[in-house]
This record gives structure tokens, C-alpha cells and sequence, in this order.
């Protein structure tokens, strides 16, 4: 899952961005309205945070303005500003959620995962190709039933190359969805990773599920 922070302070967008990483999201951060709407609108992301005190643009007239143009990614409001008054004025402009600054991060991330899963009400909780099976709940992955340790990054590679199951997906695409707006698609690193993900998923198996189609990318598929 992909995560664009729009907040000026810088401390308290590092602080999240971390810990979005840390749990397996890929994140990228803008400091100002103008600029959070520009990646907002040229982006594919899953979830928006929007601080609501933000320079060049407020977080309240930005939001407004996403949901005129049409972007429908869910919203989670950030703001010091704990009045009913103030709540409604946010949830109003469009955005789906409201949290007081400052929070537990653990609710952070509750919340976050309330508003994926309410996003799409059809929306699976594990995912599974021939005898490959994505708990996108638990973070849980098995092949033939023996449970597969993954590092997040594994693991958010996995999940990406199972939600586009049948398709190839490029470095380009891997780039932006996995890592972030700022990562060097000229290194090997995704190369690095597909190996990774190679050695743990079908290393022991005859029916390999990760192929490469070179010049282009890469596909899961049975």
C-alpha cells in the first residue's frame, strides 16, 4: 500500500514515515499544499494523511479540492485542533477520517486499516495463487502450508507482485508502489529483492511462480 503525507513539520512527517515503513507501507511526503496536491493528483496512492495547518495551501481547501477533481483516495485528517466546530469543518471538505495531534500511533494505524478495508467493501483478506497464500490481515504467507518469514519489504513486494497476479508490472511500477518517489530505478535493488522473494517462495517448489520477462518486468502466475 502506497501513502502520500502532506504535513510541514518535518519532525512529525519523519516520525510517520517511519513508522508507515516500519509496518510495510510505501510512503512519500510533500511540506506544503501545493506540492501535496501535485503528488496527489499525479500519483496512485492508497491513503492521503493531511495535516490541516500547511503552508501555501491549507490542508481544509486542499482537501476540498481533491475531492472537486475527483480523487477519491481515502483521507486521514491530522491537527492540533480538537473542537466539534473544527471536526465537522474537516470532515465536511471531504476527509474520511479525523485525528487530534498528538496520537497513539498504534490507533494511527487502526484507523488506517479501517479505512483501506472500508474502502472497498468487497475487499479480500487473503489473497493466493496455485499454493501461495498473502493474509493481507496477519501479514501471514505460506506456500504448500509451511508459513514463509518475510522482511517487510519482501513482504510488500509479495503483495504487489499477488495484486497484480497475471500482469507485468515494471521496475517503473514496482519503484513507485514499494519504495517511494525518490528511489533510484537505475540501482539493482528490485532485482535484488525479486531473488529474495525467488529463494523463500520457490526455491523448493517445481511449478515456479515468479518470472521474468526481460526488457520488461516481471509476473506472478502459476
Amino acid at each position: 500500500m502506497r501513502v502520500l503525507i502532506v504535513e510541514d513539520e518535518r519532525k512529525i512527517s519523519d516520525f510517520i514515515k517511519r513508522g508507515l515503513k516500519e509496518d510495510g507501507y510505501s510512503v512519500d511526503a510533500a511540506y506544503d499544499g501545493k506540492e501535496g496536491h501535485l503528488l496527489a493528483t499525479t500519483g496512485e496512492y492508497d491513503l492521503v494523511v493531511l495535516d490541516i495547518m500547511l503552508p501555501k495551501i491549507d490542508g481544509i481547501s486542499l482537501c476540498r479540492k481533491l475531492r472537486e477533481e475527483k480523487i477519491v483516495t481515502p483521507i486521514i485528517m491530522l491537527t492540533a485542533k480538537d473542537s466539534v466546530k473544527d471536526k465537522v469543518k474537516g470532515l465536511d471538505s471531504g476527509a474520511d477520517d479525523y485525528l487530534i495531534k498528538p496520537f497513539a500511533f498504534e490507533e494511527f494505524l487502526a484507523r488506517i486499516r479501517a479505512l483501506l478495508r472500508k474502502r472497498d467493501s468487497n475487499a479480500v483478506t487473503k489473497m493466493q495463487i496455485s499454493d501461495l497464500v498473502l493474509d493481507l490481515m496477519t501479514h501471514k504467507v505460506t506456500r504448500s502450508g509451511q508459513e514463509i518469514e518475510l522482511t517487510t519489504k519482501e513482504y510488500a513486494l509479495l503483495e504487489y507482485l499477488m495484486r497484480n497476479a497475471g500482469s507485468v508490472v515494471t521496475r517503473t511500477m514496482i519503484s513507485e508502489h514499494v519504495w517511494d518517489v525518490n528511489f533510484d530505478t537505475y540501482t539493482n535493488v528490485i532485482d535484488v529483492y525479486i531473488n529474495y522473494l525467488r529463494n523463500k517462495i520457490d526455491r523448493d517448489h517445481k511449478n515456479r511462480l515468479i518470472h521474468t520477462l526481460r526488457g520488461r518486468g516481471y509476473v506472478l502466475k502459476e
